[in-house]
Parts: C-alpha cells; structure tokens; sequence
C-alpha cells in the first residue's frame, strides 16, 4: 500500500482532474463487466495497463506485480466454476469417477471460468488506474464534487489513514522482535507472531485515540477542511473517456452480434 501512494505521487496523471480519472475508470469499469467477453476484458487490461504505465509512468515490472497479487485467489474462485459435474462422462475434456459420478472439466466450464477470470482481472485493471495516479487525498476531494455523505468521505480518510498507523505499528514490534532473534527458528517465529497479533491491536488503538485526540484539540469537528490543489482540467479528458467507451461498446455489440447473443 505504501508503494502504491508512492507511484501515486509520482504520477505523471497526477496532475489531471481526479473526477476524469474516477469518470474514466468507473466507465471502463462497467463496460468490462456489462460486455462479459474475453476479447473486450482483455482489450480494458491493456488500455488501462497501458495508460498507468505509459502516461502515468508507472513501472512496468511493479504494474505486472500487482497484477499478480489477485490472480492466485482468482484462480482458486474460478475453480468451482471450470470444475463440473454430471452422472454422465459425455461432455467432459478430462474427467474421473466419484462416488458413481463424474467430476472433470468441460469446455463450457472452461470458457466460463477464463470469461470470469479476464473480467475480473479487467475491473482491478481499472481500480489499478485510479490507485497508481491518483493520491487518497485527491481521490477523496472527487468524492466530495459527487455529493458523497460527508461522513462517508472522511470515514474514509480516517481509516486510510489509520492503516499507516496499522502498519507502523506492525512494522516496530516485528523489528523489535527480530532484533531479539525472535524469528530464528520456526517455533519461536510462531510464538513472535502470536505475541505481535495479540499487542498490535492495543497498541494501534491507543495511537488512533492519541491521534484522533489530537485532531480534537486543533479545532476537528468531523471534517477536514484542505486546501486543494490546482488540477489541469480540459474535455479533452471526458472525450477520451467517452470515446474509449463507446468504442468498446460498439465492438462488444459486433461480438454478440457475430455469436448470436442478446445485445443486452
């Protein structure tokens, strides 16, 4: 998470409006999951890969990383999809007996599985985007132009926030621990570990009270007030998004066309 502020800084898109990042986002977004097809998800992995890493200028190397860190979970999700079962071995690419049934692999299941996985890869292709471009701070003033709750927004802020304290915390105890040889054998890393889980929580509540505390007592009452910064703005922006869009809509259409599936 630290990274991904860091490249968000970095950015070279951080000086474009946020709202054209969040409305650029959020209609690729949905396109990739309203056309659920493997030719549309991938063509929103690599426009979005390609602006984060050739506008944004975000590593290609650290980009391919993140990409990897939800494709083991989504490879175990998209099992129960590919995996099917039928009291009969007809249909199935590779199959075995069990308990008079069979349980294997189909073509249909394997498609299904690789569309959801695609398309899911696609939407955090998106959110990837938005994270390595745009800070939390700037993220949370576009959130406040969409008439978002209040609440909600600096909810937000706070526990962001609080995560760094989280994670600091975290990191102290474990250098603490390691200073004292605490993780030289795999007994003593668990016994290490176990202590570090049970005082992390009482230690980063009381600097979240102590910080909190300390927004009380310079004037906080329930709000950040922040100056913002200046964002270069164009409709060259909206265009970009717009056009982008229907161009994937209109070719998702063509697809489904080609198929013989419903245009909705």
């Amino acid at each position: 998470m630290i990274s991904i502020d860091k490249y968000a800084y970095r950015s070279k898109l951080k000086a474009v409006d946020p709202m054209q990042k969040v409305v650029f986002a959020l209609l690729t977004l949905g396109v990739c999951l309203w056309a659920d097809d493997l030719i549309i998800s991938v063509a929103v992995i690599f426009i979005m890969g390609g602006m984060t890493v050739l506008k944004g200028g975000t590593p290609l190397r650290f980009f391919i990383k993140l990409m990897l860190v939800p494709m083991s979970f989504l490879f175990i999700g998209v099992l129960t999809v590919a995996v099917k079962m039928s009291q009969r071995p007809e249909g199935f690419l590779a199959s075995i007996a069990v308990g008079g049934a069979w349980i294997g692999f189909s073509y249909t299941g394997l498609s299904e599985a690789l569309s959801l996985f695609l398309k899911a890869l696609g939407a955090v292709s998106c959110l990837y985007f938005l994270s390595l471009s745009t800070p939390v701070v700037d993220l949370l003033a576009a959130l406040r132009r969409l008439r978002l709750p209040k609440l909600l927004v600096e909810l937000m802020g706070l526990v962001y926030r609080f995560i760094f304290v989280l994670i600091d915390t975290a990191d102290t105890i474990y250098n603490a621990q390691n200073c004292r040889l605490g993780y030289s054998s795999l007994t003593t890393g668990y016994r290490s570990l176990g202590s570090l889980v049970s005082v992390l929580f009482i230690r980063a509540y009381r600097r979240s009270d102590e910080l909190y505390t300390a927004l009380e007592s310079r004037g906080y009452e329930g709000e950040f007030n922040v100056l913002e910064e200046t964002y270069v703005s164009h409709r060259t922006g909206y265009v970009l998004a717009i056009t982008v869009n229907a161009l994937l809509v209109l070719f998702a259409v063509i697809l489904r066309q080609i198929k013989g599936g419903a245009l909705w």
